[in-house]
């Protein structure tokens, strides 16, 4: 019985031969992350450990970019326990204002993470650099002080959902849009615990960008991680990019798989989720006049230079409606300097959106665009619990970033073709 990616890139990390679903075991790291939450945390756990040194001081990031730039006294303190402790330990991947990013989007750029890779972060999306064909996925503060001192972590094995995706993309269409279909295919927990590996010719057509949406958003089905395999797209990414070797896994013919589901793709049209659940995902066809008061277009999901192209093409000429307000978040130094170099800030600046320099603010609820109560937003974020970006009787709408474009210029939730 052959192994899938994710089994093989786990045991090859463990020193085994092969490994089998359920299996218990530890296994070396190449990159380790915290950010600004969840930093200080386990800094604290590696002080109470009385250890002097990291494992390996180039195999360590830290991004803060949650409540950065710094909110208030609170996150300005915290941001200083990671800034202390890169400088004691001499950490060169320590990404601050000025030449930072969301650590999602910044880590793949940089160049610190790559094809076969195992790599932990103490943030649940993590799992977005499976989109290079890495095992990463988030584990608790406490996980990350022991890698951090050993090199070293523990892991189940999961079982392995097999997705495979035929058929031609609509317009409009994308990554995020082939991701809330799926989940609310399968439902929040349809793939809890389990690697889901997406396969199929239709994501051929999908750039790095919307794989990195895909891979980013599988914790909100439940997985534990999400994979694509290495393709010529991945090999052109990380060319002159990476800063170490790889090594490239695929599954093999005989792979075993809890599960194996088939989605038409040229059925799926752009998607909304619904208030207040990933999940609860459905076409923008089928939505009737939900009026917005917001909407934000960035996040480690949708915050690349694709995705603000998009919403470039969408408001070029437009203007944002009268009763809206809408934040434009591009999520990297790179990205920005790349939107400015496009004249895409400037389409953005006239049509009366805001731009922010990166951070995950609004996304979480932290700054830069909380929601009242009764307020209503249309994010290409990836949650939309109760709560999640303001007061608990706010409501999100996760899209892409066509469809938040388009419905900051309706003052409604809108389809691309209604303004264009």
């Amino acid at each position: 019985m052959g192994m899938t990616m994710t089994e093989k890139i786990l045991a090859h990390h463990a020193g085994l031969s092969r490994v089998e679903p359920g299996q218990l075991i530890n296994a070396r790291i190449d990159m380790a992350l915290a950010n600004d939450i969840t930093g200080p945390l386990a800094i604290e756990e590696f002080r109470k450990l009385g250890l002097k040194k990291v494992f390996d001081r180039e195999r360590i990031a830290l991004v803060p970019d949650h409540f950065t730039p710094a909110k208030d006294i609170k996150s300005a303190e915290q941001v200083k326990i990671l800034r202390e402790f890169a400088r004691e330990q001499d950490l060169p991947y320590y990404f601050e204002i000025g030449r930072m990013g969301v650590e999602h989007c910044l880590l793949p750029e940089e160049g610190l993470v790559g094809p076969g890779d195992l790599v932990i972060g103490a943030d649940s999306h993590t799992c977005t650099y499976g989109a290079l064909g890495a095992f990463a996925t988030g584990v608790g503060s406490t996980d990350l002080a022991a890698a951090m001192a050993t090199g070293e972590c523990w892991f189940k094995v999961p079982s392995t959902l097999l997705l495979r995706y035929r058929g031609q993309l609509q317009p409009w269409v994308g990554g995020k849009d082939l991701i809330l279909y799926t989940i609310g295919l399968i439902g929040v927990d349809g793939a809890r615990y389990m690697a889901m590996e997406f396969t199929g010719e239709t994501l051929g057509q999908l750039s790095m960008d919307g794989r990195f949406t895909m891979a980013n958003m599988a914790i909100e089905a439940g997985a534990k991680n999400g994979i694509f395999p290495v393709d010529q797209k991945t090999l052109e990414y990380i060319s002159g990019r990476l800063k170490r070797s790889y090594r490239v896994f695929a599954s093999d013919p005989d792979a075993r798989y809890a599960q194996i589901i088939d989605i038409d793709a040229s059925r799926v049209e752009p998607q909304v989720a619904f208030p207040y659940s990933p999940g609860n995902a459905r076409s923008v066809r089928e939505i009737g006049e939900i009026k917005i008061d917001q909407v934000v277009i960035g996040s480690c999901t949708n915050g690349r230079i694709e995705d603000l192209r998009i919403a470039a093409q969408i408001l070029r000429g437009k203007r944002v409606h009268r009763e809206v307000r809408l934040i434009i978040i591009p999520c990297s130094q790179k990205v920005y300097a790349q939107a400015l170099k496009e004249g895409l800030l400037e389409i953005f600046l006239e049509a009366g959106a805001a731009v922010s320099t990166p951070t995950c603010g609004p996304c979480l609820g932290g700054h830069m665009g909380i929601l009242a109560r009764g307020e209503r937003a249309v994010a290409t974020t990836n949650r939309n619990f109760v709560g999640r970006m303001g007061h608990p009787e706010s409501e999100v709408y996760l899209a892409g970033p066509a469809v938040a474009a388009a419905s900051a210029i309706k003052g409604r939730i809108a389809t691309p073709e209604e303004v264009l």
